[in-house]
């Protein structure tokens, strides 16, 4: 388990650590010049390095693969002698980024192109090249960098039963439109407001649903509604291992709404030590698309725990020892 945040030390210990040190010094004349082989010679040895960078927060978003990726990336700097914190399963992106801004964490792995749409307000980018150069000039200015992305991507969908796509013949987005009056869509709050949600379905499709039910992102309360009937059309991920499990149809994106969402790593300046970036560097490049899927379907249909889940990644790519 990652430890939590720690207080500040008191002044007392302070002022009595400050004694002590002065009694050690013995007969030593405070004021005498110090000797040049006791001076900071101001080069860094590793050990140091590692103490300047501090404890590292790692944080996530509110679903089970982020909140996984969290454990994978807490897990591989912990298993490099780092000092690691978690505060993960935070919420959406209008809560988390926000506490990265503030330095409350430095740490997290997020998706390129819904990270772009936050902080641009919208994009029309699909390409992953397009979106980090514009990730990059976004965050210019802010203590904050973007790492190398990762192959692996989990983009956003919408997903339906097999019996409606039969119904209504589903099988683009384009085809919800002249039914999408007579359906319900459940999924995250946000989607009101994000362009990826029913902005852009209406803006780039000509989509209207009867209804959108509140629910969350591509977690359990999506999944239920969804099985029950509840919905129509849900919001989940290309990566959850339900949908195959349940039989589901995933929409094919025919018109360019969303954006490419490979899994990319985010960090403060303050954390960025080269240590840091080689860690998760390493995640970036070792983490596939195929995996996440597996990850995500032990967590959503075999109900593993998403800690466990990430430490048998970490310990099968040699993270951590076995």
């Amino acid at each position: 388990m990652h430890k939590q945040r720690s207080g500040l030390r008191s002044l007392m210990g302070a002022l009595i650590a400050l004694v002590l040190l002065l009694a050690a010094c013995g007969a030593d004349d405070p004021l005498s010049e110090p000797d040049p082989a006791d001076e900071d010679t101001g080069e860094d040895t590793a050990e140091d390095t590692a103490e300047d960078t501090g404890t590292i927060t790692v944080g996530s978003a509110d679903f089970p693969e982020s909140v996984m990726l969290g454990h994978i990336a807490a897990g591989a700097l912990e298993a490099r002698g780092l000092d690691v914190e978690t505060q993960l399963n935070l919420g959406s992106r209008e809560i988390y980024f926000p506490a990265m801004q503030n330095g409350d964490i430095d740490v997290l792995l997020d998706y390129a192109g819904a990270l772009l749409s936050f902080l641009s307000g919208g994009t029309d980018s699909t390409d992953i090249d397009e979106i980090m150069e514009e990730l990059r000039a976004e965050l210019e200015g802010e203590d904050i960098v973007v790492l190398e992305p990762s192959d692996a991507e989990n983009r956003n969908s919408l997903v339906v039963t097999q019996e409606t796509a039969e119904e209504y013949d589903l099988q683009t987005v384009s085809d919800l439109a002249p039914v999408a009056g007579e359906l319900v869509m459940g999924g995250p709050p946000e989607y009101r407001e994000r362009r990826i949600g029913l902005p852009g379905l209406e803006e780039v499709y000509g989509i209207e649903f009867a209804e959108f039910r509140d629910l969350d992102a591509g977690g359990p309360l999506t999944i239920s509604a969804l099985q029950q009937g509840d919905i129509d059309v849900g919001a989940l991920f290309t990566t959850q291992g339900v949908i195959e499990q349940e039989g589901w149809v995933v929409l094919e994106e025919d018109q360019p709404l969303i954006p490419a969402e490979n899994i990319l790593p985010v960090v403060r300046t303050e954390v960025l030590t080269d240590e840091v970036q080689e860690v998760l560097d390493e995640i970036a490049a070792t983490l596939t698309t195929e995996e996440l899927t597996e990850l995500n379907r032990r967590m959503e249909v075999d109900r593993e725990d998403p800690e466990a889940v990430a430490e048998d990644w970490l310990t099968e790519h040699g993270f951590l020892e076995s």
